[in-house]
């Protein structure tokens, strides 16, 4: 099988559940990896561009886009097992301005009432290296499955497409179409504890076999919950709900911290989060600030986890309502309303 070949089907029972097998090649024979639900659970995230995992004590990096490793003499496979007549639950996500977004998802807006992931997954079923074209309102759309990009046959601005599975476990769908895009962007959100001499450590799939995308994947699934996992010497529970892991054997807490616009403060110039600010009084633009009770930091969270929700909070007169479809904040006592804007850095 040659170094990047892409996913294989193998008509198979599933094993306790599990409809897929990740695979590293030595060139002589095909091995599974060890935990490769961490690695299912990054590559069913579209804005994961792939991942590091240990295997045979080196780390090697899986390119998901690719289905490559970085490694010349390593292939990489994942196999699915399906019965006859079972097909895989795929989405079909393409990069806007700063989100990936689903075909036919509500966030995905005017697309939403023309295509699916279901109508572009057989499209691509008739024609893997093929074209479909669609439009949107008076717009054509032209979606290249062989480059795997959108064009917009008016202006001809190009975007990105991606096409994964939707990640399944016995508990059922982890992610569903309805699922907000705030975990999509990429590299999601960044998990970490406080390790040793007061420093933050990110959980690393191959040391404890949850990575960032993992946990925050739990997390999604039940953010009240707790996720217990192992590392070669201790197993440990994470509790959501109080932020904290705990060593299950000897009892050691850490904090924990989950922060937000992990991977997307690569695409701003300075490293740093995005601004929020509203415009006051006289036209003059403020930042939200944590004397205000609610910080730029606090408003990006929100707006990551539901970029079109609606955000509240109180400072020492007043409450306020701030919607981010509409990008303005109103005083609910007044009913005042200011306009907001989110400044990348």
């Amino acid at each position: 099988m040659a170094h990047g070949e892409e996913m294989g089907y193998w008509q198979k029972t599933p094993v306790n559940g599990k409809h897929y097998e990740w695979q590293l090649s030595n060139g002589h024979q095909w091995l599974p990896i060890d935990n490769d639900h961490v690695i299912e659970t990054h590559y069913c995230q579209p804005g994961a561009k792939g991942i590091t995992v240990d295997f045979t004590n080196r780390q090697v990096f899986i390119d998901f886009d690719k289905l490559q490793t970085l490694t010349a003499d390593l292939g990489v496979q994942r196999l699915s097992f399906l019965r006859q007549g079972q097909t895989e639950d795929v989405g079909w996500y393409f990069r806007d301005d700063q989100l990936w977004r689903e075909y036919g998802s509500q966030s995905s807006n005017t697309l939403s009432s023309s295509i699916s992931s279901a109508n572009v997954e057989r499209q691509f079923a008739l024609s893997p290296r093929g074209t479909f074209s669609f439009t949107v309102g008076s717009t054509g759309y032209s979606l290249d499955f062989s480059t795997m990009t959108q064009t917009n046959c008016n202006t001809g601005l190009r975007r990105k497409v991606r096409r994964r599975p939707k990640f399944t476990s016995n508990t059922g769908s982890f992610y569903s179409t309805s699922v907000s895009s705030s975990q999509l962007t990429d590299g999601g959100y960044k998990w970490e504890f406080m390790g040793d001499e007061g420093r933050w450590t990110e959980y690393k799939a191959h040391v404890c076999s949850f990575d960032s995308a993992a946990v925050e994947g739990q997390y999604q699934l039940n953010p009240q919950g707790q996720l217990h996992f192992k590392t070669k010497r201790h197993s440990y529970t994470l509790d959501f709900s109080r932020m904290s892991q705990v060593n299950d054997r000897i009892g050691t807490t850490r904090a924990v911290r989950r922060t937000a616009g992990y991977g997307s403060q690569q695409n701003n110039s300075s490293g740093t989060l995005p601004r929020w600010q509203f415009q006051d009084v006289g036209g003059l633009w403020k930042d939200y600030s944590k004397g205000s009770s609610i910080s730029s930091q606090d408003l990006e969270l929100q707006y990551q986890q539901n970029p079109s929700g609606t955000v509240r909070f109180t400072t020492n007169d007043f409450s306020y309502e701030l919607d981010f479809s509409a990008m303005s904040q109103m005083n609910l006592s007044t009913t005042t309303t200011r306009s907001v804007r989110r400044l990348n850095q």
